[in-house]
């Protein structure tokens, strides 16, 4: 089953707009579960190849459940049109239609797909609120380190500027840096960390 487009946003001529995090929710009965798993791996597998794959995710929401939740992300629009439109996909496609069944497909763009929950599962399948934080942190500390080095040393002036100025500055430089390229890689990296079931004391 192809996944339907949702309302397209419009980007200015010769951009291909940001990131986007596509969501999808598929069943697969218990039994089914090592051969939808080698199944998955082959598709994360194939879209490694395509121009743009920036890495994905599959857990399931609790141990009982049939419903399994997969993440995938593309640098924009036109990268994640060429691999959903794409042979390689299509026949991947066909063969898992006897294992699992796809039931709903989302796409967002920014940070958010990579923490927010699918809306039909459980609020415990998101990583909790602290290690969401952890992981911005994580990728600004360094840039914005970096970024204030940098300028110090290059740009001296800088430092002179009131605070209003320099703020605005330095946030309107960093905070694509950070929504583009830093924060998919940190969430990429630690994503077992942020995904992993709290511990029982």
């Amino acid at each position: 089953m192809t996944p339907q487009e949702p309302g397209t946003l419009q980007y200015p001529s010769g951009t291909a707009g940001p990131p986007v995090t596509v969501s999808i929710t598929r069943l697969v009965e218990p039994e089914r579960i090592p051969e939808a798993t080698a199944w998955v791996q082959s598709g994360v597998n194939l879209a490694n190849r395509y121009p743009g794959f920036l890495g994905s995710g599959w857990v399931r929401s609790r141990a009982q459940s049939r419903e399994w939740h997969m993440l995938y992300r593309f640098a924009d629009h036109d990268s994640l049109s060429t691999w959903e439109n794409s042979d390689d996909r299509l026949r991947w496609l066909d063969l898992g239609r006897d294992l699992v069944v796809e039931s709903r497909v989302e796409k967002r763009t920014g940070i958010e797909g990579w923490f927010d929950a699918p809306a039909d599962a459980p609020a415990s399948s998101a990583p909790p609120r602290w290690k969401q934080a952890v992981s911005i942190w994580l990728g600004f500390f360094p840039v914005n380190l970096a970024f204030t080095i940098l300028v110090g040393a290059f740009v001296p002036a800088f430092a002179g500027l009131a605070a209003l100025p320099r703020v605005l500055i330095t946030t309107l430089v960093l905070t694509p840096i950070m929504t583009f390229w830093v924060l998919p890689f940190v969430t990429k990296l630690i994503r077992p960390w942020l995904l992993a079931p709290p511990r029982n004391r």
